[in-house]
């Protein structure tokens, strides 16, 4: 079985290079090498429901959903990873079968659909602040660099762009150095790396603002913060959610 701290490795960023490199257990980079035709994953040594998720872009929540899967999501070697929403495999005789014998509550489930777009539009709309005072670098690329970098000078404070949970704090995913990442809800996280010092560990509730890393540099470049928004796993241009300088 893997350890809750494996599956805390949440794969959801790029390479610094633009690579398209995701992130799996045991340190070890991955690629989007999951082709759509496939329907079963077979669990390996290493693997994490996050990382299956982004390698077949189905992303983990919806796996979790299909494979009937609830957190921590642990995984055992061999273990069968459906690809697939389990309903679409069945006959249209057997879908028409299943979908008459259900009572009809159209005014409820009416109801029920209203209360959950509120929520989902109260949690779409995810605004950040700046994590670090500084000139942008580089720009998010959609087939390319799926982040923003931002200039520092060594030893400047990373902050939290926004409240939320840190759910990864450690240097064992190659290409990032000291890297952060913070669960905001179930839509979007937000990730820091190239630090080099880190100030808050897994499992820390943290504020928006809070100090949380001192940036530093990778492999001998200029000083710099690699800064990344996510939603629903999938690489988002992080200049939709900050505020204009």
């Amino acid at each position: 079985m893997l350890t809750v701290r494996t599956i805390l490795f949440i794969c959801l960023v790029t390479s610094v290079s633009g690579c398209s490199l995701l992130w799996g257990g045991q340190g070890r980079p991955y690629r989007n090498d999951i082709p759509a035709y496939q329907k079963v994953y077979k669990v390996k040594s290493g693997d994490t429901l996050y990382a299956i998720g982004l390698r077949s872009g189905h992303g983990y929540k919806r796996l979790a959903q299909w494979n009937g899967l609830k957190y921590p999501y642990t995984l055992a070697i061999g273990q069968k990873i459906k690809l697939f929403k389990p309903k679409q495999w069945l006959s249209k005789k057997a879908v028409k079968k299943q979908n008459s014998s259900k009572p009809k509550k159209t005014r409820a489930l009416s109801q029920k659909s209203s209360m959950l777009s509120n929520d989902n539009k109260k949690v779409l709309k995810f605004y950040c602040g700046w994590p670090l005072k500084g000139m942008i670098l580089k720009k998010f690329q959609k087939n390319g660099f799926k982040g923003i970098k931002i200039s520092g000078k060594p030893g400047q404070i990373v902050r939290a762009a926004a409240k939320g949970k840190v759910v990864y704090s450690g240097h064992g995913l190659i290409g990032y150095g000291n890297l952060i990442i913070i669960k905001h809800n179930h839509v979007y996280l937000t990730a820091y790396g190239n630090n080099k010092k880190l100030l808050v560990k897994e499992g820390q509730k943290v504020n928006r603002g809070q100090a949380i890393a001192e940036v530093g540099r990778l492999r001998g470049k200029q000083t710099s913060l690699h800064f990344e928004v996510r939603k629903y796993g999938k690489p988002v241009n992080p200049l939709w959610y900050l505020p204009k300088r």
